[in-house]
């Protein structure tokens, strides 16, 4: 009959010589499944078994390629606790065997583990064995080089001991197989019933695990009251900018202070330039004078980035973006921008070759933001320098218009929040602004307030 929740699928087989095979498997709404293999010994001797389970992978899954989330084989095998081997990995090692004679493939070993998993995970959904947790095993992690013989694969098995199943005797073993979404609420629920080890970590939270953890709860809780994860996204981020604003503010005044003392600190370079002692001793006497902690700028910034780096993780996690729209062309959140500049936004009908770079409109608001932003400080004494500020915004939108565009709203989002964050600091600390100096406003502005005045 048919699998679904709630009931049970009975596959039997005999295979004429004395052995009858019977498998049980029930499912539940989040695709756990429970597999019972029972064997019956009607032979005239008895018969030595080896329970066995594999996930098999042919070719490799096109990967998004983020560094911060594991894509690959992955498992927590007894002792040897959570491994995560990427398809890369493997071909490399395949290949190193190849050439050295010894097979097309790479194997990974775990004997005689005890409790744990193992399987494939992708962005969003993973697929993992589980085998009893009270008995020792073989686990393997397994890649196959395409050969002319076989074709590019991967797989994930396990092998318990040998079991005799004696004359007219019976023998049965309980495993599981788990192939769905990983819904962090759900791998949770999950790990509390069973207490598989460390399945709970198929759910790559990173080394800010106990920042990305909560901050995922909290943007699911808002998607609960909201209805649209792109209005999740600007709020949030709103949320967490207000929270670190003291930390940002402190940074932000730091370096205003800095960029105000900067003409006496050229000066005094100047002065000393031929006595680094001296000119550091001169240095910290002025530091002291106007009540600055040079380092006082970067403690503040260095506490915000594991929080920002873990809020862009949970936007890369959380399964509520895909296929989630926000407004006008947005559909897909989890998708990249679907218009592109050279097709002028979808006005041409034309579609473009595979060579041709992606470059919508929500990338270009980034670059945007980015680019104005860094325009508040003043231009580098370096022209080379200055020339690679003023191409990385450039660089960067070229280079993000690829990401999901849910993460690219945060960022544009995220740059706007800060440069009006930092104009206001700067403002107040009547540090020099120098945004319309550098875009070339300033002189227009100057023109146009003169205008009505005779010489």
């Amino acid at each position: 009959g048919p699998l679904a929740p709630g009931m049970t699928l009975v596959l039997v087989h005999d295979n004429g010589a004395g052995l009858a095979f019977r498998r049980s498997i029930t499912v539940d709404d989040k695709y756990m499944f429970t597999i019972k293999d029972e064997v019956e010994n009607k032979g005239t001797g008895d018969v030595t078994l080896i329970p066995y389970a594999r996930i098999f992978r042919l070719g490799t899954p096109k990967l998004t390629g983020f560094a911060v989330v594991h894509e690959g084989l992955i498992g927590s095998l007894g002792k040897e606790r959570l491994k995560e081997i990427t398809y890369a990995d493997l071909a490399k090692e395949a290949e190193a065997n190849q050439k050295e004679k010894r097979g097309a493939e790479a194997i990974k070993s775990y004997p005689d583990s005890k409790a744990g998993w193992l399987g494939f995970t992708d962005t969003y959904w993973a697929a993992a064995l589980i085998p009893p947790q009270e008995t020792p095993y073989l686990g393997r992690i397994m890649g196959f080089k395409k050969t002319e013989t076989q074709d590019e694969a991967h797989q994930t098995d396990f092998a318990l001991g040998a079991i005799t199943v004696p004359r007219s005797g019976s023998t049965s073993i309980d495993s599981r197989l788990f192939a769905g979404a990983k819904e962090p609420a759900v791998i949770n629920a999950y790990y509390d019933q069973t207490k598989v080890q460390q399945f709970d970590f198929m759910v790559d939270w990173g080394y800010f695990w106990f920042i990305t953890k909560p901050l995922l709860r909290f943007i699911e809780w808002l998607y609960g009251i909201v209805k649209n994860f792109g209005l999740v996204i600007l709020m949030t981020t709103i949320l967490v900018k207000a929270a670190l604003f003291p930390l940002a503010n402190k940074s932000y005044e730091s370096m205003a202070r800095m960029k105000k003392l900067q003409p006496e600190m050229e000066k005094l370079k100047e002065r000393f330039k031929d006595d680094r002692a001296a000119q550091q001793q001169e240095l910290m006497k002025l530091y002291q004078k106007e009540k600055i902690n040079p380092a006082a700028g970067c403690v503040p910034v260095v506490i915000q980035v594991p929080i920002f780096f873990a809020l862009y993780k949970v936007l890369l996690l959380t399964i509520d973006m895909r296929h989630a729209p926000f407004f006008g062309w947005v559909k897909d959140l989890s998708a990249p921008d679907p218009t592109t500049l050279f097709n002028l936004f979808g006005l041409l009908p034309v579609a473009l070759p595979d060579f041709i770079p992606h470059l919508g409109v929500w990338p270009m608001i980034m670059g945007v933001t980015m680019w104005v932003q860094m325009q508040l400080n003043p231009q580098q004494p370096d022209p080379m320098q200055q020339k690679i500020f003023n191409w990385m915004p450039v660089m960067f939108t070229f280079m993000l218009a690829s990401f999901p565009v849910g993460l690219v709203i945060y960022w544009a989002w995220s740059n706007t929040l800060s440069l009006l964050q930092q104009y206001y600091i700067m403002q107040k600390n009547g540090a020099d602004i120098h945004l319309l100096k550098n875009i070339g406003l300033d002189t227009w502005i100057e023109k146009w307030k003169n205008r009505d005045k005779k010489d």
